[in-house]
């Protein structure tokens, strides 16, 4: 399901559908990471989960700035 929204993410913004900094483009790619983490986890791929925490945070930055922005 995380690669499935990931992926979603990517193709509407290359089909300019939604926008880099649009909240949705933004969640589907902070959903699709949480679930690439619990993965991670649950398999033992630590490299994929921490590299997910990290594309997470980047989405939940990126949300807090186009918030604070306004």
């Amino acid at each position: 399901m995380g690669a499935v929204l990931i992926l979603s993410a990517y193709v509407l913004l290359s089909l300019e559908k939604i926008a880099a900094k649009s909240v949705t483009y933004q969640l589907l790619n902070i959903v699709g990471a949480a679930g690439f983490i619990v993965n991670g986890v649950a398999n033992h791929a630590l490299p994929s989960a921490t590299l997910n925490v990290i594309w997470l945070f980047i989405g939940v930055y990126a949300l807090w700035r186009m918030r604070t922005a306004r």
